[in-house]
């Protein structure tokens, strides 16, 4: 498939998501609690099946569900995202007795997932996380004991599980950490929400000698961070897809509501000051569409520059949306941010996606380092 090009099946499926988004999502997320797990939402994304194809889908069809349910309603794109974020190692590195136990309710919507990387310390820096799993006494048999706090964690702390990244000193740096699946109800394990801008759910989880075996293990013990950035290499292009979804939204209610608002003697359109902004919103957002394409497909593909692709493609979807987003405020006016406005709750939505999962920053770095290897692999063979 050409980059620059969807099929026709997929363009049409893409106007299918957006219709569900809004006519059927929307209501739903509507009657949901700010901050708080939406499980009808959830179901109804189970029984749609679009929360199995977050395993059978590749990466460029997983960008085109998550920029489609954004453009109708970021809930449901955001419920769909954090299921398979947490559910994802689970998916790739579980073993079949974990995924038989744990998967099958997260296609349908009845269990909730987290992915549980972020620490107090440890957040752009993942490498440097410090929840300590300790050897488990001899008399309760082979594990571990976790402790410590994870922060900013969405679905926390009302998921029933939780993939959770934890220092069991393998190696130094990111050579000795493990993955682990921890049902909500080990004891031990304790949470609280947080009030944050964006109102999807999102809270901290303590761990007081939390009770961990080998068959917790997610993959191998001490390759936990390779787990990490598998799935951030996969979700990283769907962040932006996400960040696109809603700057189209944006584009689409301004280029309505300057065709139709008159001001100066004619439509607000007229105005070359509005015309030309509504052209480098539309110019970005493209510019960002293609390029989240391109890193699906790099992913899709197995190509050796995945880290690079999905690296650039969060960070400008992610930037092109926040400006798309605030461009769109300014031509409304104060009427965007009356609350309940679209233009309100995107301004809102929009300015997280720049931090979680690698912060704008990181990208660059991710992006930098890719591009000097390069150039220190060419030195090194002269």
């Amino acid at each position: 498939m050409p980059a620059f090009s969807l099929e026709p099946a997929q363009t049409a499926w893409c106007a299918e998501l957006r219709s569900l988004a809004a006519r059927r999502l929307r209501p739903l997320a509507e009657k949901g609690e700010p901050g708080r797990v939406n499980r009808p939402l959830l179901s109804a994304l189970g029984e749609l099946g679009l929360l199995e194809k977050l395993f059978t889908a590749g990466a460029l069809d997983l960008c085109l569900m998550r920029e489609s349910l954004a453009h109708g309603c970021t809930e449901a794109e955001t419920a769909l995202a954090l299921q398979g974020l947490g559910a994802h190692p689970l998916h790739r590195s579980g073993t079949e007795a974990q995924r038989d136990r744990w998967l099958p309710g997260v296609i349908t919507g009845r269990t909730v997932a987290a992915f549980a990387l972020s620490e107090p310390g440890a957040g752009s820096d993942a490498a440097a996380l410090t929840l300590h799993a300790a050897p488990a006494p001899a008399a309760d048999g082979p594990g571990w004991r976790l402790t410590g706090e994870k922060l900013w964690i969405s679905n926390a702390p009302e998921a029933d599980f939780c993939t959770v990244f934890a220092r069991t000193g393998e190696a130094p740096g990111a050579r000795g950490i493990t993955a682990f699946l921890v049902p909500a109800d080990r004891p031990g394990l304790t949470g609280r929400p947080l009030d944050m801008l964006s109102p999807h759910p999102i809270g901290a989880l303590s761990f007081d000698g939390v009770p961990v075996t080998p068959d917790d293990v997610l993959g191998r013990p001490g390759a936990g961070f390779r787990v990490a950035m598998d799935t951030l290499n996969l979700f990283r292009p769907s962040v932006g897809a996400f960040a696109v979804g809603m700057a189209q939204a944006a584009l689409d209610a301004t280029l309505d509501h300057t065709a139709r608002r008159h001001a100066f003697g004619g439509p607000l359109k007229d105005l070359q000051a509005v015309s030309h902004q509504t052209a480098e919103m539309a110019t970005r957002t493209e510019a960002a569409r293609l390029l989240v394409h391109a890193a699906a497909c790099a992913y899709d593909a197995g190509a050796p520059d995945v880290p690079r692709r999905s690296a650039m493609a969060k960070l400008f979807a992610t930037e092109t949306a926040q400006y798309v987003v605030d461009a769109a405020v300014q031509l409304h006016g104060a009427r965007a941010l009356q609350r309940g406005h679209l233009l309100e709750h995107l301004y809102r939505e929009v300015r997280a996606p720049r931090i979680y999962e690698g912060a704008s920053e990181v990208q660059r770095g991710i992006i930098a380092k890719e591009l000097y290897a390069g150039i220190r692999t060419e030195e090194t063979t002269r």
